[in-house]
């Protein structure tokens, strides 16, 4: 059974956080292992990090801020608690956003060093982005930190790892966590900075609602730039006992599938774009170890629950839903409860209110407040400066509904609603009905200026015979209003996604407006 949710969970820095599991669960206990095929322990993974963290001591200042560019790995894992071993913060940078977003990012957090491997740059092609950022800030290779190391810094290590209370420096749960910076999927990312507390807080949280087998074999392929990557898939399952296997992108379909089966993977986190394309590029038995899998991030469509429950009976989709500002999780689903529709129960810990909105008759806007939620954004040109919550609460900007067994659900982004001849209506909403007519495409709706109307509705969808009509027939069929329907439909070939897997929404936007003053 889950435990009790302990709200001094998060009291203990992020790194006596893993000490405290290593004692747990033992130190000689596999708790890391990636695509290299070299597990570590929970010792290995602690002597690793003080030997590391000590080379970027020699480079930094007590609480820098130090930029980190690197893919889902054990080398990011060993870099994020190297930092915090010697009281460093790390600053998670996606290198999927390009050139102007990254930069912006260093500006924000006051970035002066990046820390990032040649291998990784070669191969993902990234030479000119770093040759940017350098202009910026110090590249340093973590390379060359490798070739260095001597005996002496093996000895330390040796030392550290049998007493490394001695040799850590001791933070506290208010102490910075990490910088993270939100997805970009409606506009510019913001700088969002987590408190060590919200990190432990967040994993606790979810280890008292979710019964976790220390047995179990994560798998994640998502970034650590991005939460869901960093708190579901490297914390929970290092401080919960579980070993995390780190795959450096979500984008190598074809090699996932066949992995899962080798590893013996028990848990899988996802989201619904990437779990549609690993159930197409696998064979029979590659999902068989797993007991269930989590998506996060965009909403899971009914097609991807009913094909995944016929190919695996047993095995369900947990849809949860997070945010960057609350380190992430919010709420999930369980797999004793699984209520496909909603995005789960709220955790243990949070506190939420609904404010209502205009035009919109049922639930409201979603206020957090909890453990998780964090200190504040970084506000743009000012480094130094936080734009703290008021009175603690983060405006979610989506609308939600919650019943009376506090599951949730999300019925659109504020920002996700047009105003048509005066009623608001539902992008989410507008998608699910070509999701209805066109179960095996992916659609996103965006809104356009109308002269008449105010707005009108733009459906962005791959499916290359897609027509108004058959929305429209679904429609009166359904007993959905005509306003509902777009009457401009745009084919692609593939719609844009970000990195992170979610809908890449500006880029769509900007196509439709690019069309509409072309037309």
């Amino acid at each position: 059974m889950p435990h009790q949710f302990d709200a001094r969970a998060g009291d203990k820095g992020v790194f006596d956080a893993l000490l405290d599991a290593a004692q747990k669960f033992g130190g000689n206990k596999p708790i890391l292992e990636d695509q290299d095929r070299k597990p570590q322990t929970y010792t290995d993974l602690i002597r690793a990090s003080f030997v590391l963290g000590r080379k970027i001591v020699d480079i930094t200042e007590p609480r820098e801020r130090v930029g980190v560019l690197l893919p889902s790995s054990a080398g990011v894992v060993v870099t994020f608690y190297g930092l915090h071993a010697f009281g460093r913060v790390p600053v998670m940078l996606n290198f999927t956003s390009g050139v102007r977003n990254l930069k912006a990012a260093l500006e924000a957090a006051g970035v002066r060093r990046v820390l990032t491997a040649r291998r990784f740059i070669e191969q993902g092609k990234l030479e000119d982005v770093i040759a940017e950022l350098g202009k910026q800030a110090e590249i340093v290779w973590l390379d060359d930190f490798r070739k260095s190391i001597g005996i002496g810094d093996k000895l330390f290590g040796l030392a550290a790892g049998m007493a490394p209370r001695l040799f850590r420096v001791k933070t506290r749960g208010s102490d910075t966590g990490v910088i993270l910076f939100t997805s970009g999927s409606f506009g510019a990312p913001k700088g969002v900075l987590l408190t060590q507390k919200n990190l432990v807080s967040n994993v606790a949280q979810v280890a008292s609602h979710i019964d976790l087998d220390p047995n179990w074999v994560l798998f994640n392929p998502l970034p650590t730039f991005h939460c869901f990557g960093l708190t579901g898939g490297v914390l929970l399952p290092i401080l919960t006992g579980m070993k995390a296997f780190m795959f450096p992108s979500p984008l190598l379909v074809k090699q996932i599938p066949p992995l899962l089966k080798d590893v013996k993977a028990s848990l899988l986190l996802a989201t619904d774009t990437f779990l549609n394309q690993y159930l197409r590029a696998s064979n029979p038995g590659d999902f068989d170890s797993l007991v269930f899998a989590v998506a996060g991030a965009e909403k899971v469509r009914e097609e991807t629950h009913n094909v995944f429950a016929e190919a695996y009976p047993g095995v369900p989709i947990l849809e949860g839903y997070g945010a960057t500002e609350a380190a992430p999780v919010v709420a999930v689903n369980k797999p004793t409860d699984n209520r496909v529709g909603t995005v789960g129960q709220m955790l243990p810990g949070m506190e939420w209110k609904l404010e209502p909105v205009e035009g919109i008759p049922v639930g409201g806007r979603l206020f957090l407040r909890g453990p998780n939620v964090m200190a504040g954004y970084l506000k743009p040109g000012k480094p130094g400066d936080l734009e703290e919550l008021p009175g603690g609460w983060h405006d979610t900007g989506d609308i939600c509904d919650i019943d009376e067994d506090n599951y949730v659900r999300i019925l659109g982004r504020a920002k996700r609603f047009a105003k048509i001849g005066g009623e608001m209506v539902s992008l989410t909403a507008v998608e699910a009905f070509a999701e209805a007519v066109w179960p095996d495409g992916r659609h996103a709706v965006v809104s356009i200026p109308d002269d008449k109307k105010g707005e009108r509705l733009v459906l962005v969808t791959d499916r290359p015979d897609a027509e108004v009509a058959s929305l429209a027939a679904w429609a009166r069929s359904n007993g959905a209003p005509e306003l509902a329907v777009p009457k401009k439909i745009m084919r692609v070939s593939e719609l844009p996604v970000l990195g992170t897997g979610k809908t890449d929404y500006v880029a769509i936007q900007r196509m439709a407006e690019e069309e509409a003053m072309a037309a």
